[in-house]
């Protein structure tokens, strides 16, 4: 679909667009999502105190989420493969700020070198390079640096499910939020709402040390999703501890 017709479909968005031209568009193809119920107390200690933890009936969620980048290019340039093109690992939670509902990303991993320095020192988000291989049903990662890795092997079934308020509340985010040490920066997104099929884990090791406490082996909630066109504005920065 055209961006043009994207901005057009805003009905599912719980805010309006942002003002002013978007500055970004990039494709997560290809998603599978795990979902972990977690101590919010715990995910406290990964989230600034800026943003507040977003809760649905009383619990924080974590979710880990392998997918494929395509596409990724700024507004009025074509997409160059090599770079624009990649596999990637998000571990996110879901936090508040003012009205806003979104994502707060405890880790972003990409499996190009380049493509992770470039995303990282023009957004500031927390990227960075890990080894990643993808075939039909397998997917797995592999983090010299920290010993974090994700082995998964699974099957898509390829019917689309009816989404429910708590999918929703798990999946459509129009906003980014992250530390960038100095602020707490601040990205307005948009996309069609995602669509939602049922996955069946066949294999399943995740070992990521940092966050033991916070994911495993077995998560609350499995899905997949062929994925969403993105796009995104400017970031917007705001000082520590006075977030609006």
């Amino acid at each position: 679909m055209k961006i043009r017709q994207i901005l057009t479909y805003t009905a599912h968005r719980p805010w309006e667009l942002p003002k002013g031209d978007w500055k970004f568009y990039q494709e997560w193809n290809d998603a599978i999502f795990l979902h972990y119920k977690v101590d919010k107390a715990e995910l406290r200690k990964h989230v600034p105190e800026e943003l507040e933890i977003d809760l649905i009936n009383g619990d924080a969620w974590v979710s880990v989420v392998p997918f494929t980048m395509e596409k990724l290019r700024p507004r009025n340039l074509p997409y160059f493969p090599p770079i624009s093109d990649f596999h990637e690992i998000n571990i996110r939670t879901y936090v508040r700020s003012g009205h806003k509902s979104g994502v707060y990303f405890l880790s972003i991993e990409g499996g190009n070198r380049i493509s992770c320095k470039l995303a990282k020192k023009i957004s500031e988000l927390p990227y960075r390079f890990t080894s990643i291989t993808r075939t039909d049903g397998k997917y797995e990662s592999y983090n010299e640096v920290y010993g974090d890795s994700l082995k998964l092997q699974f099957e898509v079934n390829k019917s689309h499910v009816p989404k429910s308020d708590f999918d929703n509340w798990l999946t459509e985010r129009y906003a980014l939020f992250q530390d960038s040490g100095e602020s707490i920066n601040a990205f307005d997104i948009h996309h069609l709402a995602w669509k939602i099929q049922d996955i069946k884990m066949i294999r399943l090791e995740i070992n990521y040390p940092r966050f033991n406490n916070l994911i495993h082996n077995k998560p609350d909630v499995v899905q997949y999703s062929k994925g969403v066109q993105v796009i995104a504005w400017e970031k917007m920065k705001s000082t520590r501890k006075t977030l609006e």
